[in-house]
């Protein structure tokens, strides 16, 4: 079962509950005060405005309890992904090198981006082909990825960029990026390949009746 963890101010659980159920993957959304059930198998942290974004998007949530039984999870292997707040949960929990602050507009972007699949050879991307271009939507004001020269070459180096912002076609353009990610980048793996955070969100790209059927892949690497 995957469990979608729901903080106070989380606001897309139910979004990524029933894209799920539309994937026929059981899920479930679980209160953060409840910690993780026994049957959980892969963990889902959402998007929204967990606590209202005080002090840092994302640095409450983190330090909520259930977050060490996540951790535990994550070193035992179980597949985390982290959406958008999520993603900022996760960065502040240490499950994934870098930061996310405010967009370089200082504005709330909410709008459909491309982003192109870095590495195709992942849990998260193996339904995807090099260099495959998907639709998302992102919904954040503070998405803006940030991370030392250092930190940004190791990834390259291992291969832990999983997606960057780009053109319909493909283009690493700063015209295509939308918060002024460095390097464009939209979405990582943890230090290890079964942990991966993103700012786009591919639960709201699983429907086909409302919208593509982008995200799909993605949300297939928790299983």
């Amino acid at each position: 079962m995957i469990a979608i963890i729901r903080f106070g101010g989380s606001n897309c659980d139910r979004d990524a509950e029933r894209a799920l159920a539309a994937m026929d993957i059981d899920a479930e959304i679980v209160w953060h005060e409840d910690g993780l059930p026994e049957d959980t198998t892969g963990v889902m942290l959402p998007g929204g405005f967990s606590y209202g974004d005080y002090l840092r998007a994302g640095a409450t949530a983190a330090r909520a309890p259930i977050m060490a039984e996540v951790r535990e999870a994550a070193a035992n292997g179980l597949p985390v992904l982290g959406v958008c707040n999520g993603a900022q949960i996760g960065s502040e929990s240490s499950l994934t090198p870098g930061a996310f602050t405010t967009n370089e507009s200082a504005r709330f972007q909410c709008e459909r981006v491309h982003v192109r699949v870095e590495n195709a050879d992942t849990r998260w991307t193996r339904a995807y082909e090099p260099g495959q271009v998907l639709e998302l939507p992102i919904a954040h004001g503070e998405g803006r990825f940030e991370i030392t020269d250092d930190a940004l070459a190791a990834l390259e180096r291992d291969n832990r960029i999983l997606f960057r912002y780009s053109e319909p076609d493909g283009t690493v353009s700063a015209a295509a990026n939308p918060n002024g990610s460095k390097d464009s980048v939209a979405g990582i793996l943890g230090d290890r390949e079964n942990v991966a955070v993103m700012m786009p969100h591919p639960e709201r790209a699983a429907l086909a009746d409302i919208t593509s059927t982008d995200g799909r892949g993605i949300l297939s690497g928790l299983v």
